[in-house]
């Protein structure tokens, strides 16, 4: 097995990839893949390496993507956005021998300091050789390589997820884990199939468009239009000049069409499938959807550690604030907080199957945290189901703040704004936000004059911008309880008294 062989059998002059206006044949593919595994097995790259592809939504990614796989090797997909110190400390944790780079990510990685990432050995950039950097052209044009068979245990990528404690933390997903949850979305009733384009704008470093657009996509043979960025009245164009017929995207893109002003129901006359994950979708914008333009989202639930999808409501009446009913071969229950299973009452969600993650790499600590003895993944989020098992999320993990769609764990943000020497104390949480769902707010108690501004630059320098505050407020003190512990859910009266509250 290898999840590179999911392009294999399609036809070879059917459409694969679809960016800049450029099209992909499925032979055209699988040509550049082979080719691209004998570039990087050129560099020394080879089984169990780290090869990490800081790239956008392009064809490069998706070559990339499947060449490493190829070859045995391990992916890391990283955002391209991301800041030089991010990158530095993702990077040293998985110890990456390869990275790739393109136009975006050049910039940020101009930031990165070598000397800290003593495992790099090469860095290949789409935008052509340069002093230490190597063409991606000139691997894509190496001897072409075949892919290996590997075992289904055999890790296939590493994602990054933020731990508890702020520091980065990689799933790690098998390809075992990631070729069962393609088999599992397709038990399905209605599922994405060969004769679908889909709209590829969900980020691909990101798991929903990792084993989604590109997983699920390749893997049945459909065409995938690649978006570097979303913006309404483009993507409207885009959705009607390439016949989409499927559509997976965050809440954040749904209330964008569900607020559009201009948009009419002609838009979405092909699409016979909308998806929406990765945080929960608002009833009123999926109502909205379905009243103005006659679309009716299908919302999913699915996590990193579960490659990702674990229900969907896709192949079942929609009911509006449910997230689908478990996919075949996947179990989960609810269970209270002594792990005891519970029926009609609100509980933890737990999971089970093959899609389960082989847990965080090199951290057991953080994987007994979640992963029980006998395989089940402790999600932290709460749900109840009803008769027709229907899934209801009711919260999430206390803390997680989840802007369009990425997690964020408000102990690594306030790690971020203790840097600055002005900030004694900082807390954080996430408000509403009408298009990416919830955004970052900060509250921090400083010693010296300074202002919102200079902190939110602070950010930006060290996170990527969805983890960034967008609004910072100062305080005399936060209030925490008599054992010092923070008391998230008062800072709102922390601000208004000025004064810790026990």
């Amino acid at each position: 097995m290898n999840l590179a062989h999911i392009i294999d059998d399609h036809d070879a002059d059917s459409t694969a990839l679809i960016a800049h206006g450029r099209t992909t044949t499925y032979g055209e593919l699988r040509d550049q893949v082979a080719r691209f595994q004998g570039g990087l097995a050129s560099l020394g790259v080879g089984d169990g390496d780290r090869v990490a592809l800081l790239l956008g939504n392009a064809p490069q990614f998706v070559v990339s993507y499947l060449a490493t796989l190829g070859l045995g090797a391990v992916a890391v997909p990283l955002n391209p956005t991301s800041p030089g110190p991010e990158l530095e400390a993702e990077l040293a944790v998985v110890g990456a021998k390869v990275v790739v780079i393109d136009k975006t990510s050049a910039v940020n990685w101009s930031h990165v300091d070598p000397a800290l990432l003593p495992s790099v050995d090469a860095v290949v950039s789409t935008e052509g050789p340069s002093d230490g950097v190597v063409g991606y052209d000139d691997l894509l044009a190496a001897e072409a390589r075949d892919a290996v068979d590997v075992d289904a245990s055999h890790l296939a990528a590493l994602m990054f997820t933020s731990g508890t404690a702020g520091a980065p933390r990689a799933a790690m997903l098998t390809h075992g884990n990631l070729l069962a949850n393609l088999d599992q979305s397709l038990s399905a009733e209605d599922h994405i199939d060969a004769d679908d384009v889909i709209y590829g704008v969900l980020p691909l470093f990101h798991i929903f468009g990792l084993n989604v657009v590109i997983g699920l996509g390749l893997r049945v043979g459909a065409t995938l239009v690649l978006v570097q960025r979303f913006d309404p009245s483009t993507a409207i164009q885009s959705i009607q000049d390439r016949g989409i017929t499927v559509i997976p995207g965050a809440p954040a893109l749904w209330a964008s069409f569900a607020h559009f002003d201009d948009l009419t129901p002609e838009a979405f006359a092909n699409v016979r499938l909308a998806l929406s994950g990765a945080s929960r979708l608002s009833v009123s914008v999926a109502e909205t959807m379905r009243d103005r333009f006659g679309v009716e989202i299908r919302e999913g639930y699915g996590l990193t550690e579960a490659s990702p999808i674990v229900t969907t409501s896709t192949g079942s009446p929609v009911r509006f604030g449910s997230v689908g009913r478990v996919l075949e071969g996947v179990e989960i229950r609810l269970v209270n907080a002594d792990g005891d299973a519970l029926v009609g009452d609100v509980g933890e969600i737990w999971v089970k199957g093959p899609n389960v993650f082989a847990g965080y790499y090199e951290d057991p600590e953080a994987t007994a945290a979640v992963l029980t003895d006998d395989g089940w993944l402790q999600t932290g989020d709460m749900a109840t189901t009803d008769d027709d098992g229907y899934l209801y999320l009711v919260d999430r993990s206390k803390d997680l703040i989840i802007v369009s769609g990425f997690n964020v764990y408000p102990a690594e943000v306030e790690e971020m704004l203790l840097l600055h020497p002005a900030v004694v104390e900082a807390a954080v949480v996430g408000v509403a936000h009408p298009h990416t769902g919830e955004a970052v707010k900060a509250y921090v108690v400083t010693d010296v004059d300074i202002d919102e501004d200079t902190l939110i630059e602070h950010s930006l320098d060290h996170l990527a911008r969805y983890k960034c505050p967008t609004k910072i407020i100062f305080v005399d003190a936060l209030p925490r309880n008599a054992t010092g512990k923070l008391v998230r859910r008062n800072l709102d009266d922390a601000l208004r008294v000025g004064v810790s509250l026990i």
